[in-house]
């Protein structure tokens, strides 16, 4: 589970070959879900600052 000061919280599940991320507040809403190639290119850019508003 990830956490932010704000009480933005998501909770990303690892499985075999994808990643499934959902809002901890909203569990019963449903989760999105990504292979897990696709979630790393994700996590490079947000750690590059190419995802920063």
């Amino acid at each position: 589970m990830l956490r932010s000061g704000g009480g933005n919280c998501v909770e990303v599940a690892v499985r075999v070959g994808h990643i499934g991320v959902r809002d901890t507040k909203d569990r019963a809403g449903g989760a999105l879900i990504v292979p897990a190639g696709q979630w790393g290119s994700f996590i490079a850019a947000a750690k590059s600052g190419r995802c920063d508003r």
